[in-house]
């Protein structure tokens, strides 16, 4: 009889092990963190550096600096013209000429003569439109009738304008200083046009931003008053010869 209760007692085990593996840990996938990072960190996104070779700044007179992130990806000729006449200082001083808001919702500058037509003594830019939309903060290459016309100017983007796309280069997107873009002085032309103090490329490690010096008042001539002089006694008259 003990003999039975034990073969009894290994059957029952047997038949029991194979329930616990079913309800046990070993049965649930293992998760590992990827090599290298921590398991609560995994999922963190990956931020990506600014590129500084392809970060346009622009000091504005309206108090602050402006910073552009430029697409070369999408628009890589009008970077590249952009980036020449910022490096030969073409930019500095010059005005924003056209301010539009609502339906254009635009900031329209770039042009050495201030009225819209002029340009820089490069070659003119192929269209290069592309998928990027006309948003707030998008910076987009002006041009003339002609598709393949653009040259220096350009315009940032108060708001939408969605009627532009495909039909304008669009080759950059403002990161920081929007509120700076929004003082812009309106005008087609402003009274007092807003200006773009210094122009620069990010990987040229420009100087913090400094804001215009207002050019001095003359002062007005310093007017002492002074006795008038006496005037000269009159001469007798010489006598006459006999």
């Amino acid at each position: 009889m003990r003999f039975v209760a034990v073969l009894a007692a290994m059957a029952a085990t047997l038949i029991a092990v194979p329930a616990l593996a079913q309800g046990g840990q070993k049965d649930k996938p293992e998760v590992r963190p990827l090599d290298g990072v921590a398991a609560d960190t995994a999922s963190t996104p990956i931020v990506v550096p600014a590129d500084p070779e392809n970060t346009w700044v622009l000091d504005l007179s309206t108090g602050g600096r402006v910073t552009i992130r430029l697409r070369p990806d999408v628009a890589p000729k009008m970077v590249t013209q952009v980036k020449t006449l910022t490096r030969r200082h073409f930019y500095d001083g010059t005005t924003f000429h056209r301010v539009i808001d609502s339906p254009e919702n635009m900031a329209q500058g770039g042009d050495p003569k201030g009225d819209g037509t002029g340009g820089s003594d490069l070659p003119d830019v192929p269209a290069e439109f592309n998928n990027l939309p006309h948003v707030r903060g998008a910076v987009s290459a002006a041009r003339s009738q002609d598709v393949n016309s653009a040259n220096s100017q350009f315009f940032i983007m108060f708001g939408a304008h969605l009627g532009f796309d495909h039909d304008y280069t669009v080759f950059g997107r403002v990161t920081s200083g929007i509120e700076w873009v929004d003082k812009i002085e309106r005008g087609e032309p402003p009274a007092n046009p807003t200006r773009i103090l210094h122009a620069y490329i990010a990987a040229d490690n420009p100087p913090p931003y400094a804001a215009a010096v207002a050019a001095p008042v003359p002062a007005a001539p310093l007017l002492i008053p002074t006795t008038p002089a006496p005037a000269p006694a009159a001469k007798a008259p010489a006598p006459k010869k006999k």
